[in-house]
């Protein structure tokens, strides 16, 4: 008999949990996994899959524009926001039954309630009974931020944009990061009249400056107000439940919804790590080592909790390396360098490795090349929108640093380029490779 009732407790369901879950039991160890929401984590439940399926669903609005063009005629066409919803919320439970029937194949127990530390090897359900663990892995994630102003409480973050009874036909969105871009796009393309307030004159900060600045230019030119360095005073609900908007300007702005989207936490709070003396950094987040060990010998964590690389890719990877690490006898770390990501705007932008900026600092001489063009697919479209791709390359090596563009597909095009940069590769190699015509990747292999 062991002295443990699991070799490995996980706290926490999402796309790091369940992975480090279902491999660690596939190397024979007995698991139990804690989710208090809903099996899947933010990534399948409130963040990129439902947000991805709303951005394909606004889309339907441009390529609708100007579907005469292609000798489409589409009468009465018309646009109901409950459908759309329902429609992402029934494919979220969907997959929430995947997730749960992919523990219960590896025979992975799933505890639906809430779980805290009491102790380095011991995790108190909200039921109160006590449970004991060789290992405890805390795959949290993080939570919206939600700033400090008199009314924030009229106010809604991602959590709650994706069951809105109705659609705001006016929506202030706060914040500059890849979140805030999206739905601004999302709703900008759905009809909503759509303001970004940003307190610096900076969206995307990770991102190549000459790529933002394209995409700023589209979003403006699609009809999306940005107002650069102002922040919200205060919200004030009218009887008609609209949202009086104090941005300290002469007159207050009247919106139907405000959503705050200024960046996530890792979610800590009331965790009981300090049980267990689970040291945190200065965001609350679990300091760890590159095995993804905590300051308490028998935890773990992974994921967003982290705050290394939110991205869910990354904690895929990093439950991963756990497992096989602690119990597949196969110590494994995760390698961060040149991580591919996107910005599903509308357009979307993606980028891998060093923005210009960072490689002139890093590297002093570099060589941008760069592809300016007109996509085919924007020839049909009202809106003269121009593709941007740039590759920068070390002066001396003619090792690529970094791949950015914006346009059509960005991100489906970027991961395969994202692969020459894992690789080393240098622009000779892609001088060399035989363009693909007629597409929009072949530039890649034209730049100039």
């Amino acid at each position: 008999m062991s002295e443990f009732d699991y070799d490995l407790f996980v706290i926490g369901a999402g796309s790091g949990g369940v992975r480090a879950a279902r491999i660690s039991a596939s190397h024979g160890a007995r698991v139990a996994i804690a989710e208090e929401h809903r099996v899947g984590g933010t990534c399948v439940i409130r963040g990129c899959v439902p947000k991805k399926m709303l951005v394909y669903g606004s889309m339907f609005a441009e390529e609708l524009g100007h579907a005469e063009n292609y000798g489409w005629t589409v009468e009465g066409r018309s646009f109901d926001w409950p459908v759309l919803r329902d429609f992402v919320n029934r494919d979220v439970d969907r997959l929430e039954g995947l997730y749960g029937k992919t523990l219960q194949s590896h025979e992975v127990e799933l505890l639906d309630e809430r779980a805290t530390i009491a102790g380095p090897n011991t995790v108190k359900l909200a039921s109160g009974r006590e449970v004991t663990a060789r290992y405890i892995l805390v795959a949290v994630g993080s939570w919206p931020m939600m700033p400090d102003f008199p009314g924030v409480e009229h106010c809604i973050s991602s959590n709650e944009v994706f069951h809105l009874e109705e659609q705001p036909r006016c929506l202030m969105v706060v914040g500059g990061g890849y979140i805030a871009m999206e739905f601004a796009g999302i709703f900008n393309a759905l009809g909503s009249e759509v303001t970004v307030v940003n307190r610096t004159d900076r969206v995307l900060r990770s991102y190549d400056d000459q790529i933002v600045e394209r995409m700023l230019h589209i979003a403006m030119g699609r009809g999306i107000d940005f107002k650069m360095h102002s922040q919200i005073r205060s919200v004030e609900k009218t009887d008609d439940g609209c949202l009086m908007v104090d941005l300290g300007e002469a007159n207050k702005r009247r919106v139907d919804q405000v959503l705050i989207a200024t960046g996530r936490k890792p979610k800590t709070d009331g965790l009981g790590l300090e049980n267990a003396g689970v040291k945190l950094g200065e965001k609350g987040e679990i300091t760890v080592d590159e095995y993804n060990r905590t300051s308490c010998p028998s935890i773990y964590a992974v994921g967003d909790v982290t705050d290394r690389v939110q991205l869910t890719p990354v904690a895929i990877r990093e439950g991963h390396a756990f497992a096989d690490t602690v119990f597949g006898d196969n110590p494994r770390t995760v390698n961060y360098d040149y991580i591919p990501s996107a910005v599903f705007s509308q357009p979307p932008l993606a980028g891998v490795g060093l923005t210009e900026a960072e490689a002139r600092r890093e590297y002093g001489n570099v060589k941008v090349y760069s592809s300016d063009f007109r996509p085919m697919k924007n020839i049909f479209s009202p809106h003269a929108e121009r593709g941007l791709y740039k590759m920068i390359v070390d002066e001396t090596s003619e090792k690529i640093l970094g791949i950015h563009m914006i346009g059509p597909e960005s991100p489906e095009i970027l991961q395969v380029a994202a692969v020459a940069l894992k690789a080393g590769l240098t622009k000779q190699a892609f001088d060399d490779t035989v363009a693909l015509h007629p597409s929009m990747a072949e530039e890649l292999v034209l730049l100039k």
